[in-house]
């Protein structure tokens, strides 16, 4: 028990010196859970630099960040509760100039407008697509200045040129655009992602690709000739499926299954990740130790486990290098080679602090990561069952035992349900943040999923593989399809299951920071204070629910518009709008349900070229008009339309003629704003897409060209209707 002799408090009131010697005396009962924080830290001046908007902001994280560590010297380092403020301090302010370092030290030119470019460039990369019928190709322009150094092309399988290989020169004609940002507030913001990648436009082909000079002799990829030579054993999706538990090549899943997958919470095997990692590094280890045993004398002269190990990380680096190494890849190839590591030295192989080691070098490595749904995702999964399995309850529930068959298969089972359960629990409020839905019988579905993934589809796989050199493998390859279907039937059946999938709107970032809170907090500490954290998830869950639907949503080009009806159903402004633009506004409303047309809704009266629909809201009637094609007309009856209007959406700038009550969202408006989230409620709000002020490099900064003689409604985050 610490006292307060170990602290010099004499120049401190009563309260604040029993108060910092509480503070002691529960740093130093938690001291082993401590080192767990550190990526935390680090990982709080890395959220600040993405959520604060400016330079000032982002200079007072780190200027707060010294202070504290100030404050912890000045109270002496040999309390507890100094150091804890030391290296909080630090880690707070170098995860910040990390952040902003990095964004800056990557910053590569971006296309500024749309245009279309005949160019050379060299292949670094080729993602195929056979289920949408397209390619995507990662381009280098070549002598083509006025082009960014890096461009992502989408290519039409009747336009893609048959045999092309990873570095060989093309000549190709696109339609090329900055990279694109979410198109309502709360999507998903390509423009970040694209930034720290180096991809600075995007495009699609418009004419056939030519090659530059002879055919490669290389050919394809290891990878690509794998990928298809899966894909010709095994036709539609679970062949898709083969070839992305091998190379990670997810292009052959046909989008209904893909999302069953999703629905049914089992997307997490599609992507390269621990589960695949670990399954093959333990392969490798088991069978590198039956091997070496059967020799007595390497037995006995040899270190077998550290033999064994090592073959194991050697295993695991070659399935990232083989997968594309992409970021989530590696993480997972970090974190088994710690666990390795671990085994090797002969200390427990997984642990909360083998977690946090490989978070805080992942966060070092890639900071822009922490905001990705992919790390989230993956170390909230594994904190979860870790957590939950260091538990002396659970440890002693999950321990194996000299007990009878079917009891070791009741507890393996229960084990299974215990640890799904959590892992659902955890990243349930992740889902629901970054993708509006989230599956409800993962669990359940993940007890067979994932024995069925980690113990015969891809040991079946890997000997297919392997006797396929040899001509032997047509009876594996029929089996390996037969265990994936039975796995993509797991997955339609759990995904049309009532209440398979749980949806929300948009969550507000208030309330997701309060779940990351009370959830870390809850999991990290061992004492009884931990349970604190249940109020912090409580309160953010309480806020997600409580915060309405939008009942208007308004892209950011203002060609599309969503509005929910008085059934609450969501209407389309125009019927052709296609099925990605259908499916992100249904996902950012928190509807499953297909969006129906506007002509549809009793509310409205629509023509051909404007829609009105009238909305009974906060005990006040609105009225919303939107344009709906391109042709002028007639001024009169066009402002009279916008004078009752109180909000008038368009494509096209309006002219000052046109005074709605409250909104007028033309181009030059949402050239500011981006998409626009509007609620109607007893205080309606508005949510805009971009931020006034944002310096960050991947926002845009548009010009402001609108200069209206009345401003209804000024850009920015969120404001009230007065």
């Amino acid at each position: 028990m610490v006292t307060a002799s170990f602290i010099n408090l004499a120049n401190l009131p009563a309260l604040p010196r029993a108060g910092v010697a509480f503070v002691e005396a529960w740093l130093e009962h938690e001291r082993d859970q401590l080192a767990l924080w550190l990526p935390v830290a680090l990982g709080t001046g890395i959220g600040l630099w993405f959520a604060l908007p400016s330079a000032a902001g982002w200079s007072g994280v780190i200027a707060g960040g010294v202070a504290l560590a100030l404050g912890g010297v000045a109270l002496g380092h040999r309390r507890r509760v100094a150091r804890v403020l030391i290296f909080g301090g630090i880690l707070i302010a170098m995860g910040c100039a990390l952040a902003w370092w990095r964004a800056t030290s990557i910053a590569a030119p971006r296309l500024a407008r749309t245009e279309i470019a005949r160019f050379a460039a060299q292949v670094e990369r080729i993602d195929l697509y056979p289920a949408k019928g397209n390619s995507r190709l990662l381009l280098r322009p070549i002598r083509a200045p006025a082009l960014p150094p890096r461009l992502r092309v989408t290519v039409d399988d009747d336009k893609m040129l048959a045999g092309l290989a990873v570095g060989e020169r093309v000549v190709i004609r696109a339609r090329l655009l900055p990279p694109p940002t979410a198109a309502v507030p709360g999507g998903y913001d390509f423009s970040r992602a694209a930034w720290f990648q180096g991809i600075g436009g995007v495009g699609k082909a418009l004419e056939k690709v030519a090659r530059v000079g002879p055919a490669s002799t290389s050919g394809d990829t290891l990878r690509a000739r794998l990928s298809a030579r899966i894909r010709s054993k095994i036709e539609g999706s679970a062949g898709g499926i083969a070839s992305a538990f091998a190379t990670g090549d997810r292009g052959g899943i046909d989008p209904a299954d893909e999302e069953a997958m999703r629905a049914s919470g089992l997307t997490h095997l599609l992507s390269i990740s621990g589960l695949h990692i670990t399954a093959v590094v333990a392969a490798t280890m088991f069978f590198t130790l039956r091997l070496l045993a059967l020799s007595p004398l390497l037995a006995l002269r040899l270190r077998l486990t550290l033999v064994a190990a090592v073959a194991g990380a050697a295993a695991g680096i070659g399935y990232t290098l083989l997968t594309g190494a992409e970021v989530p890849t590696i993480r997972s190839c970090i974190a088994a080679v710690l666990v390795i590591c671990g085994i090797a030295l002969g200390r427990e192989a997984i642990t909360l602090r083998l977690v946090a080691a490989g978070a805080l070098i992942v966060l070092l490595l890639w900071p822009e990561a922490l905001v990705g749904p992919s790390f989230q995702l993956s170390f909230g999964s594994i904190v979860a069952i870790v957590a939950l399995h260091e538990h002396p309850k659970v440890r002693a529930l999950t321990m194996r035992r000299d007990e009878s068959w079917h009891h070791k298969i009741g507890r393996e089972v229960l084990s299974l349900v215990i640890t799904g359960l959590a892992v659902e629990i955890v990243l349930a409020p992740i889902a629901l943040y970054h993708f509006h839905k989230s599956g409800l019988y993962g669990a359940f579905a993940n007890i067979i999923a994932i024995p069925l993934t980690t113990f015969v589809v891809m040991p079946l796989e890997a000997l297919a593989i392997l006797l396929d050199t040899i001509g032997l493998g047509v009876p594996l390859w029929w089996l390996t399809e037969q265990s994936l279907n039975f796995l993509l039937w797991i997955a339609r059946t759990v995904a049309v299951l009532p209440g398979a999938v749980a949806t929300l709107p948009s969550v507000p970032v208030g309330a997701f920071v309060l779940f990351l809170c009370g959830g870390l907090w809850l999991l990290l500490w061992k004492a009884r204070a931990r349970f604190y954290g249940l109020a912090l998830l409580l309160t953010g869950g309480v806020w997600a629910w409580q915060t309405p639907p939008p009942d208007l949503l308004i892209t950011g080009d203002g060609m599309h518009m969503a509005v929910r009806d008085e059934a609450g159903q969501m209407a389309m402004l125009r019927p052709r709008a296609g099925d990605f633009v259908r499916g992100l506004l249904a996902e950012i409303s928190g509807t499953l349900d297909p969006l129906m047309d506007m002509e549809a809704a009793k509310e409205a009266e629509c023509g051909r070229d404007m829609c009105t629909i009238t909305l009974l809201r906060g005990g006040r009637t609105w009225r919303i008009a939107a344009t709906r094609s391109a042709y002028r007309l007639p001024w009169v009856p066009f402002t009279t339309a916008c004078a009752a209007a109180d909000i008038m959406v368009s494509d096209r700038r309006l002219p000052k003629g046109c005074t709605p009550r409250w909104i007028k969202a033309d181009r030059a408006m949402l050239a500011r704003t981006g998409g626009l989230s509007v609620s109607l409620g007893t205080t309606p709000s508005v949510s805009t897409q971009y931020h006034i002020g944002d310096q960050h490099p991947w926002a845009l900064q548009p010009k402001p060209t609108y200069s209206a003689r009345r401003k209804p409604f000024r850009a920015g985050n969120t404001r009230r209707y007065q």
